[in-house]
This record gives C-alpha cells, sequence and structure tokens, in this order.
C-alpha cells in the first residue's frame, strides 16, 4: 500500500468507545474479557497519522491481546476520572502507560478540562495573584499559557514548573494505586528522561525529569525510551496537506516499531513472572514475601 503523504489523504481509526465512557478511542474495539493488556496514553499511544500504532504492533510481535487506549492530548486526570478506564485497567494483566507530560493536569495555579486536558479552563486566585498583569482569557490551550508565562517572566514562572511537577508525581502515584496493577512504562519524548527538562523547548514529556520518575511508588515494573527527533513527516504517515505541521511533531511509523520491539521483551517477561507467582500460590509451593508489619 502506498503510505506516501499526500493532501487529503484520510486514515481510518475505527474510533469506538468502551462502555460508560464518553471518550473516544481508537478501535478496532476488543473485548475487556480474558487475559489483556491495557495501553494508556496520549496522541502518539492512540497512534495519529500512522497506520500501525504500537499498541497493534506489540500485540503482534507477543500474541497478547492489546487494548489500545490512547487519548489524543490525554494528561493523567482524564484517565483517573474515566470510571471505564479504571475498570478497563483492573481487569487486565499488565497496564502500559505511555509517560505523559506535565502541562496537561489541574493544578493549583489553574484548571484544565476534564476530558480534553489540553484546553485551559481557568486561571485560580493564586496564579492571578502571580501574573497581576495577565489576561488569562487569551488563552485557551495549557501550552500557549506556560509558554507565554515562562517567556514574561521565567522567575516567577519557575513557581508553576515546581508545582506542576510535584501534582505530576502524586497524580501518576494515585493513578498507579487506583488500577492496582504492575505497570510498564512507555517514554516516547524528543530528549531522554536523564536531559534538561526546564522549558517547554527542551522537548516532551513536557517539564518531566528522571527524578520525578524515581519518586514514582505502586507497581511500576520499568521504563522503557525510545526518543524521537521531530523532522518533516516520513513517507510512512498518512495525513492530509493542512495536518502537516501536526504531523511534523509527532513520531512516524519507524518510532512506534522501535517501541514495540523495545517493550515486547519487557511484556513477555512481566507476564511471565506474573504467572509463575500466581502458579506459585495456587499450587502451594512456598512463596518468598517481605515480613509483615505490625
Amino acid at each position: 500500500m502506498d503510505m506516501r503523504p499526500v493532501a487529503g489523504s484520510e486514515l481510518e481509526y475505527f474510533p469506538c468507545r468502551y462502555g460508560a465512557s464518553k471518550l473516544v478511542f481508537r478501535g478496532p474495539q476488543k473485548r475487556l474479557q480474558g487475559d489483556y493488556v491495557v495501553v494508556l496514553g496520549g496522541t502518539e499511544t492512540y497512534g495519529r497519522f500512522v497506520e500501525d500504532p504500537y499498541p497493534e504492533l506489540l500485540e503482534e510481535a507477543t500474541g497478547c491481546e492489546m487494548v489500545n487506549l490512547g487519548y489524543p492530548n490525554a494528561g493523567i486526570d482524564v484517565f483517573l476520572s474515566d470510571e471505564t478506564v479504571i475498570a478497563a485497567a483492573k481487569g487486565a494483566r499488565l497496564v502500559i502507560l505511555q509517560v505523559p507530560g506535565a502541562l496537561n493536569l489541574s493544578n493549583r495555579f489553574y484548571t484544565v478540562h476534564a476530558r480534553r486536558n489540553d484546553r485551559f479552563l481557568r486561571a485560580t486566585p493564586m496564579l492571578q495573584a502571580v501574573f497581576p498583569e495577565v489576561d488569562f482569557t487569551e488563552f485557551n490551550f495549557t501550552r500557549h499559557l506556560v509558554g507565554a508565562l515562562a517567556a514574561r517572566a521565567p522567575e516567577r514562572f519557575a513557581l508553576i514548573r515546581d508545582e506542576l511537577r510535584k501534582v505530576w508525581v502524586a497524580r501518576m502515584n494515585l493513578l498507579s494505586a487506583t488500577i492496582d496493577r504492575k505497570v510498564l512504562l512507555a517514554w516516547i519524548g524528543t530528549r531522554r528522561a536523564d536531559e534538561p527538562a526546564e522549558a517547554l523547548d527542551d522537548g516532551g514529556p513536557a517539564f518531566v525529569t528522571r527524578r520525578m520518575i524515581d519518586r514514582l511508588r505502586g507497581r511500576i515494573v520499568d521504563m522503557v525510551e525510545v526518543p524521537f527527533r521531530p523532522v518533516e513527516p516520513s513517507e510512512d504517515m498518512v495525513y492530509g496537506e493542512a495536518e502537516r505541521g501536526a504531523a511534523r511533531l509527532l513520531p512516524g511509523a519507524d518510532t512506534h516499531r522501535r517501541l514495540a520491539e523495545a517493550l515486547a521483551p519487557q511484556v513477555l517477561e512481566t507476564l511471565r513472572r506474573d504467572a509463575t507467582q500466581s502458579f506459585s500460590v495456587s499450587s502451594g509451593t512456598t512463596v518468598k514475601r517481605s515480613p509483615t508489619r505490625p
């Protein structure tokens, strides 16, 4: 099939919903029964502009059913507030979570839309006090807001960046505890976790650092990193001419392939260990456990 980008080309995403959720995910729709793995993430996990996103490639590589619950521009809040997503994750054998940036979540300085987390809704009195000269009605998106505030007063903006990082760690830990399943992190960004993340143009996931990853608790198994560089859209992406700018910011099919290849052995090993532990417990074999605390 000729996958070269041409004006007016369209890609079929087979949009679907699960249960009572108002979120529209990429299909084909899967049955949330039996053994399956849930993949949570944003636009990259959804697989915009690519025919075969990494959850689908990962299903082919592992033989495990992957339920793609990637949602465009999703922050942590959209998953925490959706009972259907939480139930699907609770029923999975494993959850793969694309590491989200720290922009699209409500905090003490601003609130975001409940489903479209990239939408800025309102500034809190605290933000208005820090930036009294700013007219916040001019902003509709979190990236526009954060970029403008950082450019206006870097020292004052540092207060907001620190808040975003604290809230991000707290919400990620809450999500992990809520779904109560082993979580494998997928880092998809234009830099590595060890590289600087002080400014928006440092690359995504925005403002997230290795130190923040190290503060995550719960049942985090590991993290797979697959960085990519934003370049002209690759020939294996499908988009209309008006979408060229958006396509340039997203990973192409090669990045999705590399991510699936990196995740596959981790997924299989985690599921193997889980099955072994379950067998040991059910068969009466002694299993080493941490000492019980009073």
